[in-house]
Protein backbone atom coordinates (compact mmCIF):
# COMPACT_ATOMS: atom_id res chain seq x y z
CA UNK A 1 0.00 0.00 0.00
CA UNK A 2 1.30 3.44 -0.96
CA UNK A 3 1.50 6.08 1.72
CA UNK A 4 -0.20 9.36 0.83
CA UNK A 5 2.39 12.12 0.71
CA UNK A 6 0.74 14.55 -1.72
CA UNK A 7 -2.73 16.03 -1.98
CA UNK A 8 -4.22 17.68 -5.05
CA UNK A 9 -7.22 19.87 -4.20
CA UNK A 10 -9.37 21.13 -7.07
CA UNK A 11 -11.67 24.10 -6.66
CA UNK A 12 -14.04 24.68 -9.55
CA UNK A 13 -16.92 26.42 -7.78
CA UNK A 14 -16.14 29.78 -6.21
CA UNK A 15 -19.71 30.65 -5.36
CA UNK A 16 -19.70 33.03 -2.41
CA UNK A 17 -22.76 31.37 -0.91
CA UNK A 18 -21.07 27.96 -1.22
CA UNK A 19 -18.83 26.35 1.36
CA UNK A 20 -16.49 24.99 -1.33
CA UNK A 21 -13.84 27.75 -1.07
CA UNK A 22 -13.80 27.54 2.73
CA UNK A 23 -13.60 23.74 2.67
CA UNK A 24 -10.79 23.81 0.13
CA UNK A 25 -8.73 26.19 2.26
CA UNK A 26 -9.47 24.29 5.49
CA UNK A 27 -8.49 20.98 3.87
CA UNK A 28 -5.31 22.58 2.49
CA UNK A 29 -4.26 23.82 5.93
CA UNK A 30 -5.18 20.49 7.57
CA UNK A 31 -3.25 18.31 5.14
CA UNK A 32 -0.27 20.67 5.23
CA UNK A 33 -0.28 20.49 9.06
CA UNK A 34 0.03 16.70 8.64
CA UNK A 35 3.24 17.25 6.66
CA UNK A 36 1.75 16.48 3.25
CA UNK A 37 2.62 18.38 0.10
CA UNK A 38 -0.53 20.25 -0.92
CA UNK A 39 -1.29 21.68 -4.34
CA UNK A 40 -4.52 23.59 -4.94
CA UNK A 41 -5.71 24.00 -8.53
CA UNK A 42 -8.21 26.79 -9.10
CA UNK A 43 -9.99 26.08 -12.35
CA UNK A 44 -13.10 26.80 -14.29
CA UNK A 45 -14.41 30.36 -14.66
CA UNK A 46 -15.74 30.33 -11.09
CA UNK A 47 -12.84 28.54 -9.39
CA UNK A 48 -10.21 30.99 -10.59
CA UNK A 49 -12.01 33.82 -8.77
CA UNK A 50 -10.38 32.68 -5.53
CA UNK A 51 -7.00 33.65 -7.04
CA UNK A 52 -8.07 37.27 -7.61
CA UNK A 53 -6.61 39.61 -5.02
CA UNK A 54 -8.68 42.29 -3.33
CA UNK A 55 -12.03 40.68 -4.07
CA UNK A 56 -14.89 43.11 -3.52
CA UNK A 57 -17.60 40.48 -3.02
CA UNK A 58 -17.98 37.81 -0.41
CA UNK A 59 -15.87 37.26 2.62
CA UNK A 60 -12.84 39.56 2.73
CA UNK A 61 -10.87 36.97 4.67
CA UNK A 62 -10.42 34.73 1.61
CA UNK A 63 -7.30 36.63 0.53
CA UNK A 64 -5.82 36.43 4.03
CA UNK A 65 -6.60 32.72 4.31
CA UNK A 66 -5.04 32.01 0.90
CA UNK A 67 -1.94 33.95 1.99
CA UNK A 68 -1.86 32.00 5.26
CA UNK A 69 -1.95 28.73 3.27
CA UNK A 70 0.85 29.95 0.99
CA UNK A 71 2.92 30.88 4.04
CA UNK A 72 2.40 27.32 5.35
CA UNK A 73 3.79 25.91 2.10
CA UNK A 74 0.58 25.17 0.20
CA UNK A 75 1.04 25.73 -3.53
CA UNK A 76 -1.70 27.37 -5.61
CA UNK A 77 -2.09 27.24 -9.38
CA UNK A 78 -4.72 29.13 -11.36
CA UNK A 79 -6.02 27.77 -14.67
CA UNK A 80 -4.82 29.99 -17.50
CA UNK A 81 -7.69 29.02 -19.84
CA UNK A 82 -10.42 29.89 -17.34
CA UNK A 83 -8.61 33.09 -16.38
CA UNK A 84 -8.45 34.13 -20.02
CA UNK A 85 -12.19 33.45 -20.36
CA UNK A 86 -13.07 35.90 -17.59
CA UNK A 87 -10.26 38.38 -18.27
CA UNK A 88 -8.25 37.68 -15.09
CA UNK A 89 -4.70 38.96 -15.57
CA UNK A 90 -1.51 37.78 -13.87
CA UNK A 91 -1.07 41.08 -12.03
CA UNK A 92 -4.52 40.56 -10.46
CA UNK A 93 -3.54 37.30 -8.77
CA UNK A 94 -2.83 37.02 -5.06
CA UNK A 95 0.98 37.03 -4.73
CA UNK A 96 2.27 33.46 -4.67
CA UNK A 97 -0.34 32.08 -7.07
CA UNK A 98 0.88 31.11 -10.52
CA UNK A 99 -0.92 30.24 -13.74
CA UNK A 100 -1.06 26.66 -15.01
CA UNK A 101 -2.15 25.43 -18.43
CA UNK A 102 -4.84 22.77 -18.92
CA UNK A 103 -2.35 20.24 -20.28
CA UNK A 104 -0.31 20.49 -17.08
CA UNK A 105 -3.44 19.95 -14.98
CA UNK A 106 -4.20 16.83 -17.04
CA UNK A 107 -0.64 15.60 -16.41
CA UNK A 108 -1.07 16.17 -12.67
CA UNK A 109 -4.20 13.99 -12.68
CA UNK A 110 -2.22 11.17 -14.30
CA UNK A 111 0.79 11.54 -12.01
CA UNK A 112 -1.20 11.70 -8.77
CA UNK A 113 -3.33 8.73 -9.85
CA UNK A 114 -0.30 6.64 -10.89
CA UNK A 115 1.38 7.43 -7.56
CA UNK A 116 -1.82 6.59 -5.61
CA UNK A 117 -1.91 10.08 -4.12
CA UNK A 118 -5.01 11.94 -2.95
CA UNK A 119 -7.15 14.00 -5.33
CA UNK A 120 -10.19 15.87 -3.99
CA UNK A 121 -12.50 18.03 -6.07
CA UNK A 122 -14.77 20.74 -4.65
Amino acid sequence: MTKVEKVLLLLKNMVYESTSPQETLKFAKYYRSKGLDVLVILWGPMGVLLAKKDKTRGSPKYDATVKECIDLGVEFRCCQLASDMIGLKEEELIPGIEFICSKDVAELFLRYTEENQLIISF
